[in-house]
């Protein structure tokens, strides 16, 4: 069982460190059963002067602030390693370090630095041109689950009456489906 005094430890390691910090795999949510018994316990109205009662809910409140301090802390170190990893490459330590869903987070905010990597490159090598004549203005005529461009990138899920820039190949078979129409017939 998770204790206050486990939640201090995990921020002030965090704190003190510049590595993302390793925490259980279940951390959060003992963290989670933990605010659930403090909080039931400090709402107890049978003696609102017990002194016992009241510490709990100072703990309660504290253990609530230094989560949040722990997980801000985290973020802003998942970021810094996203900026790294981007120009270097990221250590298996660190991607071990996270939790599942900061590894969730962690590898769409690189997919979404890629994306404008590769974006930057084409605008340098002057494709923004022919990336215009490539692609068409649709706009959805029902709801369509995501699918895979002809390059392989995952495009979509896209909603009825959705406006999107799409390559003529694949505006076209949309068309050809029913799902789309063409909005800007030049």
């Amino acid at each position: 069982m998770l204790t206050y005094n486990d939640i201090y430890e995990a921020l002030r390691k965090e704190r003190y460190s510049e590595q993302l910090q390793s925490l259980g795999k279940n951390f959060v949510q003992e963290v989670s059963a933990y605010l659930k018994e403090k909080k039931s316990i400090s709402e107890k109205s049978e003696d609102i002067f017990s002194d016992a009662i009241s510490k709990t809910k100072k703990q309660f409140e504290n253990a609530v602030s230094m989560f949040k301090e722990l997980m801000l802390r985290r973020k802003k170190k998942l970021l810094s390693l996203a900026f790294v990893a981007a120009e270097t490459g990221i250590s298996k330590r660190d991607y071990e370090n996270m939790l599942a869903f900061e590894k969730e987070s962690f590898d769409k905010i690189m997919e979404s630095m890629e994306s404008g990597d590769k974006k930057l490159t084409k605008l340098l090598n002057g494709q923004e041109e022919e990336e215009k004549k490539k692609n068409k203005l649709i706009t959805f005529l029902q709801d369509t689950d995501e699918f895979l461009s002809l390059d392989g990138e995952k495009l979509g899920p896209f909603k009825k009456g959705e406006l999107a820039n799409l390559p003529v190949e694949i505006a076209n078979i949309l068309v050809i489906d029913n799902k789309a129409e063409i909005m800007d017939e030049e």
